[in-house]
């Protein structure tokens, strides 16, 4: 039995209004997912397997015949993205909203967007070392190495 789980090396997911937005740190593209695909995402991520989840849409009487097929190229394709990372867990019993399942028939979308992947990848937190913390150039701040280092003595005498 294969479970999942989020691939925090390098992603970053939040759930916001029923819509998953996951981004790739290492990249700067994002993913948004449908409603079910999140409702999916969640139970994945939450420890379910794809099992679980393919017994849980046979209970809703319009499922599809081909449902295991969707699911298995859902999680097919967030392994392929390097989304999900494999592990292994008990079997947990689940359940999926037939309202969301109907609506979205049953499909569970993955959409890649690179529109920000500049923003992202200029963003600051890409340069955090655990170490250290997050320690910009100093010559992007507008002072030089030397004058850096005399304003960080000035600002120790003063504390002191």
């Amino acid at each position: 039995m294969k479970n999942y789980a989020l691939n925090e090396e390098k992603m970053f997911a939040d759930i916001t209004d029923d819509v998953a937005i996951i981004i790739n740190s290492e990249t700067g593209i994002y993913y948004g997912l449908n409603i079910l695909g999140t409702k999916v995402f969640e139970l994945i991520i939450e420890g379910a397997s794809d099992e679980d989840i393919i017994d849980a849409f046979k209970n809703i009487e319009s499922c599809p015949k081909d449902i295991e097929h969707r699911l298995k190229s859902f999680i097919t394709n967030m392994l392929r993205l390097e989304i999900l990372t494999e592990k292994y867990t008990e079997r947990k019993k689940v359940n999926i909203d037939k309202n969301i399942a109907i609506n979205d028939s049953f499909d569970m979308n993955i959409s890649e967007y690179n529109d920000a992947q500049e923003l992202l990848l200029a963003d600051p937190i890409h340069e955090v070392k655990e170490e250290t913390g997050w320690t910009p150039e100093k010559d992007s701040i507008g002072y030089s190495k030397e004058e850096t280092i005399e304003r960080e003595k000035k600002m120790e005498t003063q504390e002191a």
